[in-house]
């Protein structure tokens, strides 16, 4: 009996010694990085789309805004400040009363004698379409050549406040921070677009007003974008304060502002407007 069970404890102990690593290790649980399958295409999708919500915003919903039937009709929000109608949102600037310019066949036409005219309304940061027309017969030379300007804020009285100007620069040299679309005495032009004279001129623009500290220090600056027939012409500009035919530009503290429109005295015959409209922007 010995003998036999010494015979099995040697068989047994050497099967043991002789079995695989493997083998031995098989009864160890497999780690989780083992068991782990590879993503479905599916699921991949769905963790991409739930990373995408992260940075979706639903609210506020912006405003319903119905276009124009053209690019330069008046939108559905759209203040229209003139419709070839009538100057009932217009006053003289000297004094106040009703507009004295001529409106004839939905064109209104500067009256030089009358003087300069601005809106019955003040505004603060806005987008404005307005179109021009320089005669056909126009005469003169340089600045006296259907000048004009647009008042992006009229601050005062006569020329006093932002000009983006109004000139005939199809083919007449001037200096070039006084040619149209430029903001007068500060910022060239980035290209000049004009059409010649008895083609109506385009004007699209984006006002934002500056803003001031208690103390009248200028809080933020004013810029301007403005576009000429189409033509981008001031970038974003940042104007150094109000636009001076002599001196360095300086701020002075408002809040809001008419939008004015120049009696230029120069020789040359009136220019005329028409459709002109202003969307504030809050």
């Amino acid at each position: 009996m010995r003998t036999t069970l010494s015979i099995a404890i040697i068989v047994t102990f050497t099967a043991v010694l002789s079995s695989p690593a493997g083998a031995q290790q098989s009864t160890t649980p497999p780690s989780p990085a083992a068991t782990q399958q590879p993503a479905t295409p599916q699921a991949s999708q769905a963790a991409r789309a739930a990373q995408a919500k992260e940075t979706e915003v639903w609210e506020p919903v912006p405003p319903v805004v119905t276009p124009g039937t053209t690019n330069s009709a008046p939108p559905s929000d759209a203040l229209v400040l003139f419709d070839g109608t009538n100057l009932d949102q217009w006053v003289t600037v000297k004094d106040k009363s009703p507009a004295g310019w001529k409106v004839d066949n939905g064109v209104m036409t500067v009256e030089k004698s009358v003087g300069n005219i601005e809106t019955k309304r003040s505004f603060k940061n806005y987008q404005l379409h307005l179109e021009w027309r320089i005669p056909t017969e126009i005469t003169g030379s340089d600045q006296a050549r259907g000048n004009s300007g647009l008042f992006l804020a009229s601050t005062g009285p006569g020329d006093d406040g932002y000009e983006l100007q109004i000139l005939d620069s199809y083919n007449n040299k001037t200096y070039v921070n006084g040619q149209a679309a430029s903001i007068y005495k500060q910022s060239i032009p980035l290209a000049n677009a004009m059409r010649k004279p008895g083609e109506w001129q385009v004007y699209d623009v984006i006002w934002t007003a500056p803003t001031f500290n208690a103390d009248g220090s200028v809080k933020t600056p004013a810029f301007v974008t403005a576009f000429h027939n189409g033509v981008l012409v001031q970038n974003h500009f940042e104007l150094k304060g109000e636009t001076l035919y002599i001196g360095k530009p300086v701020y002075k503290k408002y809040d809001t502002a008419p939008i004015k429109l120049q009696a230029h005295g120069d020789p040359s015959p009136p220019i005329s407007f028409r459709n002109i409209w202003v969307r504030e922007l809050k």
